[in-house]
Parts: C-alpha cells; sequence; structure tokens
C-alpha cells in the first residue's frame, strides 16, 4: 500500500517542476530518518548536448559548502589541532593586523567584520566573470587595513572569512582542503559525487551547466573568472547532500558536530545572532529550521533541515531564475501538511504606497521597494514575507532584515545585532560635480568620473564601465558591472567634496579620495 503523504508530496514536487521541461533545471530531494523519501528532477543539465538533469546530476552549491568547511575546523579542533578561538593570524602569517586579529569562531559566525573579497573586486572593476588567480585574490584580501565593524559587535555575510578558514584548514592539515575534505569526509561518508573544484575550468564528471536567462527569452552559459575555496567551492548533488545530512544526525564525524554547527552565540551587545556556523536558524510557522543557501553563476541551492522532524530538504538549480529557497519551503509545507504543531500563516503586511527608493543618511544606505512585496539592496532583489509581529522579513538567506510599513513618510527596518535604521523618502537629483579622478587605497582602484559616466581602473581589470546617480545632494549611487543583478554601491559625498565614503553590501566604510 502506497503512503498517501508520500503520493501528495511527490505529486506536489512534481507539479513544481513540470514547468522545466525544456529549461535548465532543479533536483530535488526529500530525506527523513535515513530514509530519501524523494528525488525528483526535471530540466536540461546541457542545453548544448539535450541532456536532462538525472540521479547522478551534479551542481556547484556554493555557499552551502561554507558548513562543510566549518566541520572541518570543528574536526580539526577535536583533536587539539587548533582552537576556535585561535586568531587568524595564528595560522595565516602576513594577514594585516586587523583581519589577523579576527577569531576562527567569528568568521564562522560572519560576525570578525571581514570585508567581502568579491564586493572589494567588484568594488575594483572585476565580477565574477572576470579571470582572477588565486595570488590575486589573496592580494585584495590582504590589501585590506580595515573592518567592517568591531569583531563580535554585529553580522555582515563575507566570503572572506570562509576563504581564510579553508587556508586555516590547509595550513594545519599540511594538505590541499581538496585532498582533506576526501580523506576525512567524503569518502569515508561515502559522497562519491562531492568534490573541491578550485579551478573552475577543471572538468567535472556529471555537472550540470549553469545558466543565465540572456534577456530574450533564451539562455547563455554563465561565465566563472573566480578561484573557489572554503567559501564556496563544492560540487554535490541530492543524494550526497542526504548522505551529509544523515552523517550530523548520526555524529559520524564526531559526538557534538551537528550540534556545534547550529550553536547560536550573541553579539557583544547581548542580541542573539541567527547565523551559527556556517548554518542559519531560523524558523518556518512556529518550527525551528536550519538552513542556507548557494549563488553562484548560472546555480542556486538550498539546504534546509528541520532537527525536530528530522527531515531535510534539499534543492539544486543551474537555472539562475529559480529560487530555491522559496522551492524548498514549498516542498517544507508540502512534507509538514496536516501538522497540528504548524502555526497558522502570518497574515499579509500592507505595503501601499511604499513603491519607490528610500534613504537611511545616517548609515549612508539606500533601500528599493517594488511592487509585489520585492525590494533591493545594494542591487540585490529578495521578497519580503509577513511575520508574526506585523513586520515584513527578506526572503533571503544571512541576510536580517524586517521592514516596518512606512508611517508619516518614514520606515524602520531592522538589520544585523537589533540595529533599527530609519529611512526616509529620496529625494533623485542631479549629480553633483564629481569630475576627476577618485582612489581607494585598500582595493588598489581608481574611479573615473565623468559627468553621470563611471571608468573603473583596479588592481585586476581595468577599463570597467559604470554609471553615477544621485539620491540626494551628498548621497550617490555607483552602479557597477554584475553578472547577477544591476549592483550598486551607495556612496556620501563629503562636505568638502573631497572623499566619498562608499558603503557596498558586504564592504562598509572604504574611503575614496578625490585627486
Amino acid at each position: 500500500m502506497r503512503d498517501l503523504d508520500l503520493l501528495r508530496l511527490e505529486r506536489r514536487v512534481g507539479q513544481m517542476l513540470v514547468p522545466l521541461a525544456e529549461t535548465p533545471g532543479a533536483a530535488i530531494g526529500v530525506s527523513r530518518d535515513g530514509v530519501l523519501l524523494l528525488r525528483r528532477s526535471s530540466g536540461l543539465a546541457s542545453i548544448e548536448l539535450g541532456v536532462p538533469i538525472g540521479l547522478g546530476t551534479t551542481f556547484r552549491i556554493a555557499s552551502v559548502s561554507k558548513h562543510v568547511t566549518c566541520a572541518a575546523i570543528l574536526m580539526l579542533a577535536r583533536e587539539g589541532k587548533l582552537g576556535l578561538e585561535d586568531p587568524l593570524g595564528r595560522h595565516l602569517p602576513g594577514l594585516p593586523p586587523p583581519l589577523a586579529a579576527v577569531t576562527l569562531d567569528q568568521a564562522m559566525r560572519n560576525t570578525g567584520g571581514l570585508r567581502d573579497m568579491l564586493e572589494i573586486a567588484r568594488l575594483g572593476g572585476a565580477d565574477l566573470s572576470t579571470p582572477v588567480t588565486e595570488a590575486e585574490l589573496d592580494a585584495l584580501i590582504r590589501r585590506q587595513d580595515g573592518l567592517n565593524f568591531a569583531p563580535g559587535s554585529r553580522f555582515l555575510y563575507s566570503n572572506t572569512g570562509f576563504r581564510l578558514l579553508g587556508q586555516v584548514v590547509e595550513a594545519v592539515s599540511g594538505e590541499p582542503l581538496a585532498a582533506w575534505l576526501e580523506r576525512r569526509v567524503f569518502a569515508p561518508l561515502g559522497m562519491t559525487r562531492t568534490r573541491h573544484t578550485p579551478d573552475l575550468s577543471t572538468p567535472v564528471p556529471g555537472l550540470a551547466t549553469g545558466y543565465l536567462p540572456d534577456g530574450t527569452g533564451g539562455w547563455r552559459r554563465a561565465a566563472h573568472g573566480f578561484p573557489l575555496g572554503g567559501e564556496g567551492g563544492l560540487v554535490s548533488g541530492v543524494e550526497d547532500l542526504a548522505l551529509w545530512a544523515r552523517s550530523l544526525s548520526l555524529g559520524s564525524l564526531g559526538a557534538g558536530t551537528e550540534a556545534a554547527l547550529e550553536e547560536p552565540a550573541p553579539f557583544s551587545g547581548g542580541a542573539m545572532n541567527p547565523y551559527a556556523r556556517g548554518l542559519e536558524n531560523g524558523s518556518w510557522r512556529g518550527v525551528a529550521t536550519v538552513s542556507h543557501g548557494g549563488l553562484w553563476p548560472g546555480y542556486k541551492s538550498a539546504f534546509l533541515r528541520v532537527p525536530s522532524r528530522r527531515l531535510t530538504v534539499i534543492v539544486l538549480a543551474n537555472n539562475a531564475t529559480l529560487d530555491p529557497q522559496q522551492m524548498a519551503l514549498s516542498v517544507l509545507e508540502a512534507a509538514l501538511e496536516g501538522d497540528a504543531a504548524l502555526a497558522p500563516p502570518p497574515p499579509p503586511v500592507a505595503l501601499d504606497g511604499a513603491e519607490g527608493s528610500w534613504l537611511c543618511a545616517e548609515a549612508g544606505l539606500s533601500l528599493d521597494i517594488g511592487p509585489h512585496r520585492t525590494a533591493r539592496m545594494h542591487g540585490v532583489p529578495f521578497g519580503l514575507t509577513p511575520t508574526e509581529d506585523g513586520r515584513l522579513a527578506a526572503l533571503r538567506g544571512g541576510f536580517p532584515f524586517r521592514l516596518a510599513p512606512p508611517r508619516e513618510g518614514a520606515m524602520e527596518v531592522e538589520l544585523d545585532a537589533g540595529r533599527r535604521l530609519t529611512f526616509r523618502r529620496a529625494e533623485p537629483c542631479p549629480v553633483p560635480p564629481l569630475d576627476g579622478a577618485w582612489h581607494c587605497a585598500e582595493i588598489g582602484a581608481t574611479w573615473t568620473i565623468e559627468g553621470e559616466s563611471l571608468t573603473i581602473e583596479g588592481p585586476i581589470r581595468s577599463g570597467a564601465r559604470g554609471r553615477v546617480s544621485a539620491l540626494g545632494p551628498r548621497h550617490l549611487r555607483v552602479h557597477m558591472p554584475s553578472v547577477l543583478f544591476e549592483a550598486w554601491a551607495d556612496a556620501v559625498l563629503a562636505e568638502d567634496a573631497r572623499s566619498l565614503t562608499v558603503n557596498a553590501g558586504r564592504a562598509r566604510g572604504l574611503i575614496f579620495r578625490r585627486g
């Protein structure tokens, strides 16, 4: 006799995948109590060859890799080869003093204040499709002599910290990260389709090609120029990630590893950080969840666990238009339908009259509200979902954001560590006189501005083009190239018009000086 709950789940997932039959697609898996209840896929792993996504297809899982890197650090700590409170500089000589003082634990929790290397590169004109070497990427990191904030005080997602953690594993073990993970993790757990791939030009058997929309209703192959380390270098598939989730539940990598990965810790000001060690603690309809998403050009992924139900949902895609996080929540809803412990969905929250650009002058940040409960910060689009307290939260992992509906021309947004900012309607205006060269020593980049036109000369790439717009007399948006979205950085012009303080999504307080 068929389990009717499972039959319903299979059909709901099947309906979700039907529209992907002739496009780049996705694979979905659901496991519980050591059983892979469901694995379904739809779409093409290769448009060029007409190869469908199948059981053996693998994907770049991007930032879902982060908690695997953290697990490696925890394993080495248990063996006495390092301590979680060790400063990064103890294992990585040559880091600038502010970076060297950040602890391994702070890097794992995104509380170290480390400026994101991908953001720094973009500000210097190098997008993710730009060819970049390991040495060039490390040089970008080591050029920094400041942080986003005092370590431990706040949260800001940073790929830099996890790249450095991967290098710590290599320094302590004496092996390349890929070799150590294969020997200590993947081979023992039977994860034969999982590997760490620092060089994206190396062929990987079974790997789906990542695709981006071409703007005309078709597709183009996503270009990858950056090397990948502990921040996002894993290739894997549904079955292997189900094995990984099961290994955490069983303690196969050492007793307490699962609990240590999910263990929360407060900020120095007392507020609790929902981001643990490479995983984010959250809730859905009153049920505690642990999750992480991944994003790389042409690839998206979601890894969602409900510990109290011993349930894992995995969504992997090679289609940049999909939202695996929302897909995973839809699968979770189908899997838990009828669960008496589920709280009812929060009531809708109206955002009438909120569309447009908003500005927080004190923080040097801007925000766009779009139709149908959508928003953008620094160009990154995200949906908004109602919360139990009558606000709207971002449907975007690793991004604490809660917005209250506007009142009297002002809108309160709560960000990390309980910090609440007031945004007011922006007043777009002509760009002030900025013509000339603006240089940032920490990036090694020069912006040349002529009217609204921007040319970027960076340490890796020269000649990237962008533009400048203004949301106020001194608040600018610097629009830069990006293969993923229309990226911008906020920039505040000093009163003497001699410097710009630039705040990008994951790199704050960078100074560009005139002349």
